[in-house]
């Protein structure tokens, strides 16, 4: 009884401080935030929406590779053989459940021009060059690909590194390079796209796209579905944006066999990430970053994404806040970091605020307070309020993952099919909550330690730059934090995992053709 007792006298304090003006005014701007996200949704759903009904009326129209291109006489060989040379580089590092799906759907593109694939790795004891190798031999014939040892870096981020090396041993008559995560599963005429939109329009510097997550049930993979999804309105514009995804990268080749406003050496020169320093020098020359939008692509994460590596892939895309190449990139960064806390805590706070107004007007009837004092029809009210606002705000995010299913499913008709009704909602709405109350406890530890750990190496900043590089080799994690890919050892542990990833890759691909 002294037990309840104390309870509802903390809830009837709690509940009327939560009344306060100032109390007021933040479960106010938590609902705003709500509708802000509900807004950014329900537009980035419009314009993607727009695709799916002009692939529609293609195929209603008689062009059934409407998927591919509007036109079907831009199929005709005499379009196709004057089409740009295309190189696509792929850093690789490891071998998890979905890369040996990723890399099929990446070297069967439909793209008519001159294409060559280069695979990179840090050296042959990489965990992806066996099934690499394999998938390479098995192609040979239809698929000029190849496989690029760059070693360690010293200077800069390996992912960087193998990207830049992969860069130097391009053909050397390709137009455009085109960069991608080996977590991508590209659609069939995703190069094409690309290659078009570049040469529709030549002030285009960087062409990018978004990843849509597919969470494979645990936590941890919902609270990377919903971090991305704020991320995906800026992705969602229909053309021009301020940002950019490193998993997909279009640009001129020529940019980087002339050092062009410095993207070699600022990506060499102790870059930590290839997104964030490539949208830092487009921003300071003003060029043009474009997302058209049939640049969304699956992302199925690891079947068993535990939380701590969650936690760890939250650390990473808070620490390249701490890299920069120059003071008006500093200050954006830090403009970004205070701005992300302030509206991620002002976001989950409203929610404990309404916990404490539900709380005590739950014990109300048993309280020996009077109803009055411990509880406040002001508190209800706004409780209400933002009950509101987050099922407008959770049926805009349900609305554009829909709208992204559909896209995905259209754009790749012979792929594994993507569903919504995987998803589970509960989850998703749990996950807003934890990832917004840790995204800024993530933010400033990455901010005092100015240290990560990414795929078994540590990497040290100093003043925004890669200054120190240190290998954990076996002392550190064995899996990649999304992918759960194996980071080292191969053939006895892997052997099973290859064997099983190609058998569950082929059973999907029979399953959709006995469908068709």
């Amino acid at each position: 009884m002294a037990a309840l007792e104390s309870i509802d006298a903390f809830l009837s304090a709690a509940s009327r401080v939560c009344c306060s003006p100032f109390a007021i005014f933040v479960q106010i701007q938590g609902c705003f935030i709500c509708l802000f996200l509900a807004l950014g949704w329900s537009f980035a759903a419009f314009v993607r929406s727009r695709v799916t009904r002009r692939i529609k009326r293609n195929i209603e129209r008689g062009n059934s590779f409407g998927f591919i291109c509007d036109d079907i006489n831009d199929l005709e060989h005499s379009v196709q053989v004057n089409l740009p040379r295309v190189s696509v580089v792929m850093p690789l590092k490891g071998f998890g459940e979905h890369n040996l799906q990723n890399w099929r759907s990446q070297i069967t593109s439909l793209y008519g021009g001159p294409l060559e694939f280069l695979f990179v790795v840090e050296s042959v004891e990489d965990p992806a060059y066996p099934p690499v190798s394999m998938l390479i031999s098995e192609f040979k014939d239809s698929v000029n690909a190849k496989i690029v040892v760059a070693g360690l870096s010293t200077t800069c981020s390996q992912k960087i590194h193998n990207q830049l090396v992969g860069v130097e041993k391009m053909h050397k008559e390709s137009k455009y390079v085109l960069f991608l995560d080996d977590d991508v599963r590209l659609h069939p005429g995703t190069i094409g796209a690309l290659t078009a939109e570049m040469e529709k329009n030549p002030e285009i510097f960087i062409q990018t796209g978004y990843p849509l997550d597919l969470p494979s049930g645990s936590l941890g993979s919902y609270c990377i579905y919903e971090y991305h999804m704020p991320c995906s309105m800026g992705f969602a514009t229909g053309g021009k944006t301020f940002f950019l995804w490193g998993g997909c990268m279009m640009m001129h080749a020529e940019d980087f066999r002339k050092d062009a406003y410095g993207v070699v050496t600022g990506l060499r020169d102790g870059g930590y990430s290839d997104d964030m320093t490539l949208a830092a020098i487009a921003g300071a020359h003003k060029k043009l970053i474009f997302s058209p939008p049939v640049a969304v692509f699956p992302h199925p994460l690891q079947s068993d994404l535990t939380f701590p590596r969650y936690w760890n892939y939250l650390r990473k895309q808070t620490f390249v806040l701490e890299s920069y190449i120059d003071n008006i990139n500093w200050k954006m960064n830090r403009a970004l970091f205070s701005s992300h806390i302030y509206l991620s805590w002002s976001f989950v706070v409203p929610y404990f605020m309404a916990m404490m107004h539900i709380g005590a007007a739950l014990r109300a009837p048993y309280s020996k307070y009077p109803v009055t004092e411990i509880t406040s029809s002001y508190g209800l009210s706004l409780s209400g309020c933002l009950a509101v606002c987050t099922i407008v705000e959770l049926l805009a995010m349900w609305n554009l993952t829909k709208v992204e299913v559909q896209l995905c499913n259209m754009l790749s008709p012979e792929g594994p099919r993507v569903s919504l009704r995987s998803y589970n909602w509960g989850l998703v709405f749990v996950a807003m909550l934890v990832d917004n109350f840790l995204y800024p406890i993530s933010s400033m530890r990455s901010h005092f330690s100015q240290t990560i750990d990414w795929s078994g190496i540590r990497y040290h900043l100093k003043r925004g730059k890669v200054h120190k590089i240190e290998r954990l080799n076996e002392k550190g994690s064995k899996f990649s934090d999304l992918g759960g890919k194996y980071l080292y050892g191969w053939p006895g542990q892997l052997n099973g995992l290859f064997l099983w990833s190609f058998s569950k890759g082929f059973q999907q691909w029979n399953h959709t053709k006995k469908g068709t």
